[in-house]
């Protein structure tokens, strides 16, 4: 017996439905009460999907959303719009509950009627399904379909399926076992003829989770004619026997077990139904005459016409509608036609509220699987407990989903006073080693207790069980996307001992608090610096040079030893790498010291600054620009490893093994490539800096000479390198995309050129589909990202820019933003997420257009034969298997540009990447959070698009990072209360983080840097970079 909790939050109400109140209905012959008695109950009883069933109480005159919204809390369900609750009325037809209308109005006889809960929408695309538990449910149900003879298929794809159900129940193969289990238990009308089929294929399913046994399929279910097809049965005018079925695509006619016609939504003009006729309004076509736009189908009744008429108007505006249609206004004296109109989120509501909210992802279990759980978990609190079983064998890709967990906000575990350590990789401060698969770029590293106390190696894992001996609010964090810092095995993400769940992706910088700091120490302390400006500029030039030298003893020495250690690696690559970049690693540790040593003359910690003479840095820049002269034959060799790197990568495997396992480390915390290039970005950093010292001082100041004089020796090296700068970031560019795709050979051609990157959503017959699109010189592609450990993005098409034409479209096809594609083969039409990022891509494809046409070649194809997979079509046996084992690879870490552009819905183009080079910078920082007392200090870097955050600058490796994609910066307000100088705000949606900076300066600077992520870019960059090109 389930009753509803204090103000329970339903499924409906999380996803900001209005609560609707039904009008009181009675039973035929009873007379109105004048006063109902209050708190008057009846007992409803639904079936689920996993054949047990729960009885609910609800008022009398409750409607039936009411109903279907206690079914949602009670499973824990934020996608429930998909489904719905079905009963057969006293016709004997079986009905869809009206969640507008009065429950027991409906149900005539509520103690002898069971509703069943079930899916009511089938999307087109199972991974539109952001929540396990939605896909889980899912496949329950394509279970039932096949059971009962509705999901028609093959005997090679049903023995796929049921070996996937299998999987998900009794684990890994064994024969006996397996054998036993099929005996027992009914999956298929005719399961024993192709028994041995499903037998074989369960053996290839070996270590496969029951969620990738759920996704597998509904992978495979997706493609198949009869998917989610609910038979109406219908005669045409001459009397052939038909079937009618509604699906997201539109109208569809069977003849038999055989899809003989389909009309698109776009191509309907009315649907409409008169006694026994349902009738089909075609728009006019004009090579067609009038009189055949109008197609009739007889049905058997008209109440079986008007309820295939209402299922349709629902599925029309579930897939089609941007939001929840209005109610008309009543008509005063008579009405005309019927009232009904489809009552909840439409599918795109759905997926922008789940990827915007904050909601708790608790654990389930399934009831019907037999594998063992390894968590010790606390169960969840009864009001929460679905009958549905808590799955505790939590998938890592539930680290998916964004937003889960709100940032900053404070711990409950034992009256602890620590801000909790929940992260979500879209929104706050993230773990810097990859995580699960599907995690937004964030990676967790080790972290300090206290006051810079080693920390308890199991704060590092959020996958294994709790030890008696850890802090009760501390959490776990993976590590490297290896799901343990010390070998320990993958498990859950803790709890709280109220209930409050953990994400899986937690940073340890966000519960230490430890580093709290005074306030008015730290006034004090800042007063005794200088304040002239040329002291943060020289400040500026120490901070940035300690994170280089950090940034280059990745290569010469983590990097170095991984490659040392296995022989494969060949010994020319390694004695060229070191060759390179030795002399420039040690050049800049000498130098640093020099800067180290100015700087603390110039803040009086010796007798020197007395005399003034130290209150300078162009000496010592000029004394070392001829030592960093030398080292331009060494800088000019940088991209010739490069190149040699991904040369050997290519050809063996064992080499790019060694590059891949290196990219796991915690202190890799950038894609190899980019750290083989930061020599060469160095010296941007150092003719930006001389040209702020150049123009803050007098012609007559002591330092202006030789800060000039400095100047103009680094622009000559910075122009000599900067054409193979420039095409070595492009080179590297490509060979980062090409890890993140799934279906290219050869993208890192000679002559292509990177240009943009970012989220559009593409207009097909299954309506707006979000897509990742990479613009080249030469060609766009698009794409969708797989469910896969590695998530890399999945190719989908590929259209040549070579003849290309775009034209806006946002009349033609009512999309707002949208803009069509004309291409040789054929056109595209898609759709930006606002008017700002239409005008970039549309700028950024003509310019490319302009490209493409001066090339002398027009054959761009990038895709390989065997990988390329468009939005339908049917696949063969290979390919319906073939999805497995992407699963099995093990890719590079799913933290790139390119996942936080789809986690956030927007782009970045080449000319962002080069101005993110040049707006990289170092230094501390106060932190406090939105509910937060104190602040904390934090050694922080931005690169690349991120800010990461250490302990000190002497740490090895960031403890966390944020992307800083999407984020805004402003300064606070009044109301806030930040009473505090130079503080800055980064909020993204309900995310909120205050920083403190030490001067005006520093905080200009910060100001500067982080508006060049979260503003574009401008244009004429990037025509530069044409012609360069």
């Amino acid at each position: 017996m389930v009753e509803p909790a204090d103000k329970p939050i339903a499924a409906g109400q999380r996803l900001g439905a209005p609560d609707s109140f039904g009008v009181s209905t009675l039973e035929p012959g009873l007379r109105p009460l004048a006063q109902p008695p209050a708190g008057r109950l009846s007992s409803i009883r639904v079936q689920m999907l996993d054949d047990t069933q729960e009885v609910f109480q609800i008022s009398q005159c409750s409607t039936g959303k009411v109903l279907f919204d206690l079914v949602c809390v009670h499973l824990n369900l934020a996608e429930g719009d998909y489904f719905g609750l079905e009963y057969q009325d006293q016709r004997k037809m079986t009905v869809w509950l009206d969640l507008l209308k009065p429950t027991l109005k409906q149900i005539r006889r509520p103690k002898n009627t069971i509703l069943r809960f079930v899916v009511k929408f089938f999307p087109p695309d199972h991974t539109q399904l952001l929540e396990e538990l939605t896909r889980y449910l899912f496949a329950l149900q394509i279970k039932r379909d096949l059971a009962c003879g509705r999901l028609i298929c093959n005997d090679t794809s049903a023995a796929l399926m049921v070996s996937h159900i299998i999987q998900s129940e009794i684990g890994d193969f064994d024969e006996t076992q397996s054998w036993q289990h099929l005996l027992h238990n009914k999956y298929l009308p005719d399961q024993d003829a192709i028994r041995d089929k499903i037998t074989d294929c369960h053996r290839k399913h070996v270590g496969q989770t029951p969620a990738e046994s759920d996704y597998q399929l509904l992978e495979i279910a997706r493609r198949l004619e009869m998917y989610g097809v609910r038979l109406h049965p219908a005669k045409d005018r001459e009397g052939t026997k038909l079937s009618l079925a509604v699906a997201h695509i539109g109208v569809l006619v069977f003849q038999g077990y055989t899809k003989i016609n389909a009309f698109n939504w776009s191509k309907v003009r009315k649907l409409s139904f008169k006694r026994k006729r349902f009738l089909i309004k075609l728009r006019a076509d004009p090579a067609q005459s009038a009189h055949h736009d109008t197609l009739e189908f007889a049905m058997a009744s008209r109440d079986c016409c008007k309820v295939f008429w209402k299922i349709c108007v629902e599925y029309h505006a579930f897939f089609r509608l941007f939001e929840e249609p209005k109610a008309k206004p009543k008509p005063i004296l008579f009405t005309r036609g019927s009232s009904f109109r489809f009552s909840g989120r439409t599918q795109k509501q759905i997926i922008d509220y789940v990827k915007d909210s904050e909601l708790k992802k608790l654990p389930f279990e399934r009831k019907h699987s037999k594998i063992l759980s390894t968590s010790s978990l606390p169960p969840p609190s009864s009001s929460f407990r679905s009958q549905v079983p808590k799955e505790r064998a939590v998938s890592l890709q539930s680290a998916d989903k964004l937003d889960s967990t709100r940032l900053g906000h404070r711990a409950e575990c034992s009256g602890s006073e620590e801000p909790a350590a929940a992260s979500s990789t879209a929104n706050g401060f993230h773990g810097v080693a990859a995580a699960a698969p599907g995690s937004d770029p964030i990676q967790s590293r080790q972290n300090h207790h206290g006051g810079g106390s080693a920390a308890d190696p199991q704060f590092l894992n959020p996958e294994s069980p709790g030890s008696e001996d850890s802090p009760a609010g501390s959490p776990r964090v993976v590590v490297n996307g290896n799901g343990s810092a010390n070998g320990s095995a993958a498990g859950v993400p803790r709890q709280c001992p109220k209930g409050r769940h953990l994400s899986p992706l937690t940073s340890p910088l966000l519960t230490d608090a430890g580093c709290v700091r005074n306030d008015d120490e730290e006034e004090a302390r800042r007063k005794k610096f200088p304040t002239d400006k040329a002291y943060f500029i020289a400040k500026e030039l120490l901070t940035t040079e300690r994170t280089f030298l950090n940034d280059l003893q990745v290569i010469t020495e983590s990097f170095h030893g991984a490659a040392g250690k296995d022989e494969a690696f060949p010994e020319s690559v390694k004695n060229l790498i070191s060759a390179s970049y030795d002399p420039v690693h040690k050049f800049h540790q000498g130098f640093l010291k020099e800067v180290e040593q100015r700087l603390a003359q110039w803040e009086g910690r010796s007798n020197a600054h007395i005399k003034g003479d130290y209150q300078r840095i162009g000496d010592i820049l000029l004394k070392n620009i001829q030592g960093l002269k030398q080292l331009t034959v060494h800088l000019q060799k940088h991209s010739e490893c490069l190149v040699e790197l991904e040369r050997v990568c290519r050809s063996s495997r064992k080499a790019e093994a060694v590059c891949r396992d290196f990219e796991q480390q915690r202190v890799c915390y950038l894609p190899l490539n980019i750290f083989l290039l930061r020599p060469l970005h160095r010296l941007l950093h150092y003719k930006l800096i001389l040209e702020r010292l150049c123009k803050h001082y007098p012609p007559t100041h002591e330092d202006f000479r030789d800060c000039r004089a400095t100047l103009a020796d680094i622009s000559e090296m910075v122009l000599q390198l900067q054409g193979t700068m420039m095409k070595m970031e492009n080179f590297q560019k490509l060979l980062e995309l090409k890890k993140d795709l799934t279906g290219i050979d050869n993208l890192a051609i000679p002559g292509r050129e990177f240009i943009r990157l970012g989220c559009l959503s593409k207009l097909s017959g299954k309506g707006l589909q979000q897509r990742m699109f990479f613009l080249f010189s030469d060609s766009l592609v698009y794409t969708s990202r797989g469910m896969t450990p590695s998530n890399q993005f999945k190719v989908h098409g590929q259209l040549p820019l070579y003849g290309m034409t775009i034209r806006e479209s946002e009349e033609e096809w009512g999309v707002p933003h949208s803009f069509t594609l004309f291409g040789p083969r054929h056109s595209v039409v898609v759709a930006a997420s606002c008017a700002s990022e239409m005008e970039r891509w549309v700028e950024d494809i003509r310019m490319a257009i302009d490209l493409a046409e001066q090339s002398s070649s027009s054959d761009t194809d990038l895709l390989s034969d065997n990988k390329l997979s468009e939005d339908g079509g049917a696949e063969s046996e290979e390919e319906l298997c073939g999805s497995r084992s992407s699963l099995e690879r093990q890719g590079h870490r799913g933290n790139t540009t390119v996942h936080v552009c789809w986690h956030r819905n927007t782009s970045v183009s080449m000319v962002d990447f080069s101005v993110a080079v040049e707006n990289q910078l170092s230094g501390n920082l106060l932190r406090k959070f939105k509910n937060s007392n104190g602040w904390q200090k934090l050694w922080v870097v931005f690169t690349n698009f991120s800010l990461f955050f250490y302990k000190s600058h002497q740490d090895d490796y960031p403890l966390a990072s944020l992307p800083l994609l999407g984020y805004s910066v402003t300064v606070p307000s009044e109301s806030e209360n930040i009473h505090k100088d130079y503080v800055f705000k980064l909020h993204f949606k309900s995310h909120v983080y205050y920083f403190r900076s030490e001067s005006e300066y520093t905080f200009e600077r910060w100001m500067e840097v982080i508006r060049s992520v979260t503003c574009s870019a401008s244009r004429p960059t990037l025509s530069a970079r044409k012609e360069l090109y």
